[in-house]
């Protein structure tokens, strides 16, 4: 049994287990399944009331507070007893593609060193992306009315039209920056 939880599953058996998730948390408990709105309820929790979009009765939603910490120490809880690879595993064609069009020898750095290390936090332009970043990415979580994944999971399993919309622009978005933008860069 132990074996089991150690392996990736495949796509087939994940993917429909997520998407069960929903429909069933809508069922039983009638809770509509969110990680992103958790992030107002905390600050509905912390900051005065006297904002009017954070003035709401947070703790009918604490339930999803719960729901994040799970994940949160699910996560840790799973590292620790179920252990990790030492070595990423990535496919021979998606590295032989990284080194032609990259040209990329060393697969430590693929994340952009200016924006993911921690010294970076040590100088005002660190800060300026994690706080520019920070704030964008909220905004459009916030515009959007959720983030790509509570699209993809929630709205679709929920049959939402505005998440069927919205998960179709992301993949379009996807596609023009990895196979138009992306290589006008570099």
């Amino acid at each position: 049994m132990f074996e089991l939880l150690r392996q990736p599953w495949p796509w087939y058996v994940a993917g429909p287990l997520i998407g069960l998730t929903v429909p069933a948390l809508l069922l039983i408990g009638n809770k509509a399944l969110g990680i992103s709105s958790s992030l107002r309820h905390v600050c509905a929790a912390c900051v005065p009331a006297g904002i009017p979009f954070l003035n709401y009765n947070w703790r009918a939603e604490s339930w999803n507070l719960f729901f994040v910490l799970g994940i949160v120490l699910g996560g840790f809880i799973g590292y620790q007893v179920l252990g990790h690879p030492e070595v990423v595993a990535i496919s021979a064609e998606t590295v032989r593609d990284l080194k032609a069009q990259l040209h990329l020898t060393d697969f430590s750095g693929l994340l952009p060193k200016e924006l993911f290390a921690l010294e970076n936090l040590g100088n005002w332009k660190g800060w300026v992306f994690l706080v520019l970043g920070g704030f964008m990415v909220g905004f459009g979580t916030r515009y959007a009315g959720g983030c790509t994944s509570g699209h993809a999971i929630s709205g679709l399993s929920n049959l939402q039209w505005v998440s069927l919309v919205a998960v179709v622009a992301f993949f379009v978005g996807g596609l023009l920056m990895t196979w138009v933008l992306y290589p006008l860069m570099f």
